[in-house]
């Protein structure tokens, strides 16, 4: 009742710029100098006011996430189709009819709003099921309330350490499914097995979409996600390879 009660005033305090909870994360000096620290490694080329200006948009981009996910116990289908579109579906669509493909999975981040995202069944057909994997949360009064958030699209939350299991279920069943990897965290230690250079930083990487990828040999597209304008987002899925050979030729 709370969380609901809050969501319904989320867009007008989305045009206020959520000043307190900008203020609240700037007052984390803690999180700051993570913050702080992790710019300047991935922009070494850019000054001290540069950086500075970047973490404050940064805070700004988060609250707006902060908000934007409240509003997610009140918004109506309506208006959550008119504040989140999708480009590019027709010809994932078409794609997997065509060359009678069972999946297509696609890469996203953390980026903009994320749990919009989760959407994407509004614009699906039935007989195409929609689903991403996720991490449970620790704390599970929270992981409860995030699985109620992304459950009422339509989707299935599939939880990490049984993504392979369950999509050799949907494949058995010859349920053609497109599923969401967000593919920007850095994996456990002994989890480990390919690094990259990215923002000027040595990276390890996830692997897992890509070898599930090729076992049920699916089609792999990437989530382009744009904010078009205060609390309206545009995500155009684009494909990512088109007949990936070698190892790891996504992630390279």
């Amino acid at each position: 009742m709370v969380f609901a009660f809050a969501s319904t005033l989320a867009i007008l305090i989305f045009h206020i710029r959520s000043s307190f909870f900008i203020r609240s994360i700037i007052a984390s000096a803690n999180r700051r100098k993570i913050i702080r620290n992790n710019l300047s490694n991935s922009f070494p080329e850019k000054d001290l006011k540069e950086i500075v200006q970047i973490e404050k948009q940064f805070y700004s981009f988060f609250c707006d996430y902060i908000v934007e996910t409240l509003k997610l116990f009140s918004i109506s289908k309506k208006q959550l189709m008119r504040r989140m579109t999708f480009e590019g579906l027709d010809e994932i669509v078409e794609s997997m009819n065509k060359k009678n493909k069972d999946f297509c999975f696609i890469y996203l981040g953390h980026y903009c709003n994320w749990e919009w995202i989760a959407s994407l069944p509004y614009w699906i057909s039935k007989d195409i099921s929609c689903g991403q994997i996720y991490h449970p949360l620790y704390n599970q009064a929270f992981d409860k309330l995030f699985l109620r958030l992304r459950n009422q699209f339509g989707g299935e939350c599939i939880p990490m350490k049984t993504t392979l299991r369950r999509i050799i279920e949907l494949k058995r069943t010859k349920q053609k499914a497109i599923i969401g990897f967000i593919s920007d965290q850095a994996p456990k230690w002994n989890s480990i097995h390919h690094w990259t250079e990215f923002l000027n930083q040595e990276t390890p990487v996830f692997i897992g979409t890509e070898k599930i990828g090729k076992q049920v040999d699916a089609l792999i597209y990437y989530a382009d996600v744009t904010r078009v304008k205060e609390d309206t987002t545009t995500c155009r899925l684009k494909p990512l390879v088109r007949h990936p050979p070698g190892k790891y030729p996504i992630l390279n």
